[in-house]
This record gives structure tokens, C-alpha cells and sequence, in this order.
């Protein structure tokens, strides 16, 4: 009898239980040889790649903020936690022990429920006891939440890896901005030293009465405008002092010791003729989005494990008795053993919901993912794309450059033996200061594409093991123009 009792009670709990429901279609992630991040494995960034501009200022810079900034601070914190709760489900695969004890003085009420001769007495009433409890993880529910939370973990280390990556990133580039805008506060004091002398000449045209007084008044109002070109970027030069130590960890008693940069842009980060597009494959973000998909797939067949019954191994020993003396005696021990078992019936519709949305996580994550690799793609592309034009753009100005230099030169040597008028010098000028401003804005421009390429890689662009990593691999090229 207590068989059949048991198989029928088995079949209503299979008939009654809440079924899994069956697994959606999924969008697939982006092939890596669909976007040419197929390729043998390329080593990750360099540290110190910042170095090769040569300027110990900007290694001290990026050192302390990778000390003490806050933003590296909150991603540690985040790594920190999310191994912690990694060691929390890996705790849930092995047996758990523990010890419990209890007493407590009362007084029984003196009623059928309490039989002579503690009724209506009081005394004190102990009990003390082990518990083993351990979950099989038949279904691999157990299993399926460590994996995933060490794919959250792996995760958040890469994520600290990209928040470093942008950090020196964000520094080089105020750096750079400090040195465009010192480099052109020099072109507006250069500019008022010519603009001086053109006053200067002037004012003896006007005492040879070959000049007027509104020469002078026109040759003398352009001074005020270089002073305030000069006013502009030492200020925009501060403002990026104040970047950089904000960036660095550090606050208002750093300014004056951030020092006019000394960097030669053309040497650093070369680019290579070549590129191998399996470089995206290693950045920090990328990996990160593809650990997120599989952390999102582990949370599913958690969550679909969860409509399967829970099997776990119990086992208990202990004492329990009315009264201290009794406590010590043998009949007061006890001890059981056996399996525990738990199977859903009726969840309102809980565990389907649940599932469900570890499902559409998972097609964000997905989602989430081909969006990175394709937007790694478009940057890189576009920085090379970018780095090309300034190039060229380079070749041009510095022709012009030297071209309206010389014209400059040619006017005021005009000017000063009265063969010219004070106009064509001052258009002269403004040509030759329009076009400095311009080559200092490509020079650094170029310097900025390099940073950003380097960032959009995900490591250095060494020229060497790049054309041996190239030519190993046979990896897709990222395409380029050839200036």
C-alpha cells in the first residue's frame, strides 16, 4: 500500500508540475570571418605604449591616473564584487555544514497537549545539532549560475583592462590639446612681433609723409587683435591643465605643476603601412561583449533548469530534551539522514517569465555584441581613413605655408621701400597666421588620429610585429590609402 501510495503521488506531481517551455530562436552573433576578426590570436595592448612620445611629464600623468583615479577605483570595485559573487555560486556546488543550538526556560500550560509531569511546570528545554546539506545539481542549475558568474567576472576585468586603455587615451589626447593650444599661443605672439614691426615701420612711412595718420590707426588696431588670439589659447591651454589633472587623480594643486609639454608628434605611434583587421579581436570591450553573451546563456539554462526538481543530500545529528540533566543522556540523542526533493507545481506563471526574460537578455546581449564589433570596425576604418587625409592635408599646407611666408616677406620688404600699401601687408599676414594655425592644428590632428587608433585596436601598432603578425597569419588587412 505504501508503494502504490508513493507511484501515485509521483504522477501527480509529473502531471502537475510546471513544464519548461520550449527554447526560442536566437539572432546569431557576427562571425568573426564576416567581419575579418578571424586570424590567430594578436597579443593584447603593450603597457607603456604611451611612452614613445618621449615626455616623462605625460608617463607621470598616466601613471597617477592609473593610481588614483576615481573611474579606475569604481571599475576595481566592480571586478571586486563581481568575483566575490562568483565565490558565492561556486560555494553553492559544495555541502554546507552547520551547527545549531538552542535553549529556552518555560513554563508548559497544563492542557491535554502537555502530559503529566510537565504540565503546568517550567523548566528549561535544550536542543543541539550538526546539518549536512548538499545540492546534487542534477539539472545543472548550480552549474550554469558559476559559469556564469565567471563570465561576469572575466567580464568586469576586461572592462577594467578598456577603462585603463580609455584613461591613457583620454590623457595623451589633453595632452596633445595642451600642446595645440601653447603651440598657438606661440603663433599669436609671433604674430604680434610682425605685427609690431609693421607698426613700427609705419610710423616712419608717416613721419616721411609717404604714410598717413590711418595707416598707423589700422596698423596699430591689429595688435590688440593678436594679444587677444594669444589670450585665447593660454586659457584654453589652462583648461586643459585642469583636464589633465583631473584625469591624473589629482586636483588644483597639480596646476602648477603640469609644465608646457615637450613632444615630438611626428615619432610617435607610426603607423604601419599595414594593419591586420584580427587586431579588433582583442579589445577589451569586444571580449567583454562576447563574455556577456555567455553569461546571458548561462542565466537561461539556469533559468530553464529551475522548472526541474532541486535534489539535495541532508543529514542531521543532535540532542534535544526538557531539562539540562536530561541533555546528557543517551535517549537524548538523535540522527536522520536521507534526500530532499523540491518540484515546482504552480508558480503563478513566475518561472515562464523568468525564463523569458533571461531569453530576450540574451538576444540583447547578441545584439549588444555584433553593435561593439561593428562600431570597432567603422572607428578603426575611419581613423585610418582619417590619418590618410591629414597626410595629404600635411603635404599641401606645408606648401602653402611656405608659400604665403614668403609672399609675407615679400610685402613687407614692399612696404618698408613704400612700393606697396599697408593692405596688401596685412592680407599678406593673415594669410601667413591662418595658414600656422592650420599646420599646428594638422600636426596635432595627426597625433590625435594615431592616439585613437590605437584606442579603436584595442593596443599598440608596433610597425615590426605587425608585418610579421600580417605575414604569419595571412589576416585580413585593414584597408588603406596610400598617400
Amino acid at each position: 500500500m505504501p508503494f502504490k501510495s508513493a507511484l501515485l503521488l509521483l504522477s501527480v506531481l509529473l502531471v502537475g508540475c510546471v513544464l519548461p517551455p520550449k527554447e526560442s530562436a536566437h539572432p546569431a552573433a557576427l562571425a568573426n570571418a564576416r567581419v575579418g576578426l578571424s586570424g590567430a590570436p594578436v597579443d593584447p595592448v603593450a603597457d607603456g605604449w604611451w611612452q614613445s612620445f618621449n615626455d616623462p611629464q605625460l608617463d607621470r600623468l598616466i601613471r597617477a591616473g592609473l593610481k588614483d583615479s576615481p573611474t579606475l577605483a569604481q571599475a576595481q570595485a566592480r571586478v571586486a564584487d563581481a568575483l566575490a559573487h562568483s565565490q558565492i555560486a561556486h560555494s553553492k556546488l559544495l555541502p554546507s555544514a552547520n551547527l545549531d543550538a538552542s535553549t529556552l526556560y518555560q513554563r508548559a500550560p497544563q492542557n491535554y497537549l502537555i502530559p503529566p509531569p510537565l504540565a503546568g511546570h517550567t523548566f528549561w528545554m535544550g536542543q543541539a545539532g550538526a546539518s549536512l546539506s548538499w545540492d546534487l545539481d542534477f539539472f545543472g542549475k548550480q552549474a550554469a549560475a558559476v559559469h556564469q558568474a565567471q563570465a561576469l567576472t572575466h567580464s568586469a576585468e576586461l572592462d577594467l583592462e578598456n577603462a585603463k586603455l580609455m584613461l591613457g587615451t583620454a590623457i595623451t589626447l589633453a595632452y596633445v590639446e595642451l600642446y595645440r593650444e601653447n603651440a598657438l599661443a606661440d603663433i599669436a605672439e609671433r604674430s604680434a612681433a610682425q605685427r609690431e614691426n609693421i607698426v613700427a615701420i609705419t610710423r616712419r612711412r608717416v613721419a616721411a609723409g609717404v604714410d598717413t595718420q590711418l595707416e598707423l590707426r589700422q596698423a596699430e588696431g591689429q595688435l590688440p587683435q593678436a594679444h587677444v588670439a594669444r589670450d585665447q589659447a593660454q586659457a584654453a591651454a589652462e583648461l586643459a591643465v585642469h583636464q589633465l589633472a583631473e584625469l591624473s587623480g589629482q586636483g588644483a594643486d597639480a596646476y602648477a605643476s603640469i609644465q608646457r609639454p615637450v613632444l615630438n608628434l611626428d615619432a610617435a605611434l607610426p603607423v604601419p603601412t599595414a594593419l591586420p583587421i584580427n587586431l579588433l579581436a582583442r579589445r577589451p570591450d569586444v571580449l567583454s561583449a562576447r563574455l556577456i553573451i555567455e553569461a546571458a546563456d548561462s542565466q537561461r539554462l539556469a533559468d530553464r533548469a529551475a522548472f526541474y526538481p532541486d535534489i539535495n543530500l541532508k543529514a542531521l545529528a543532535g540532542i534535544g530534551a526538557f531539562g539540562w540533566n536530561n541533555l546528557v543522556q543517551s535517549s537524548a540523542l538523535g540522527a536522520g539522514a536521507g534526500p530532499f526533493i523540491s518540484l515546482p507545481l504552480f508558480d503563478g506563471g513566475r518561472l515562464r517569465a523568468q525564463y523569458k526574460s533571461s531569453e530576450a537578455q540574451l538576444d540583447g546581449a547578441i545584439a549588444g555584441y555584433n553593435d561593439t564589433v561593428l562600431r570597432a570596425v567603422q572607428q578603426t576604418a575611419d581613423q585610418l581613413t582619417g590619418i590618410d587625409a591629414l597626410a595629404r592635408e600635411r603635404v599641401e599646407q606645408q606648401q602653402t605655408l611656405e608659400a604665403n611666408e614668403a609672399a609675407y616677406k615679400l610685402a613687407e620688404e614692399r612696404y618698408r621701400a613704400g612700393l606697396a600699401s599697408y593692405l596688401s601687408v596685412l592680407n599678406a599676414e593673415t594669410q601667413v597666421l591662418t595658414a600656422r594655425q592650420t599646420m599646428v592644428d594638422i600636426v596635432a590632428n595627426q597625433a590625435v588620429a594615431r592616439v585613437t587608433l590605437l584606442s579603436a585596436i584595442g593596443g599598440n601598432f608596433d610597425a615590426r610585429a605587425l608585418s610579421l603578425t600580417t605575414t604569419a597569419n595571412s589576416a585580413q588587412v585593414l584597408p588603406r590609402v596610400t598617400p
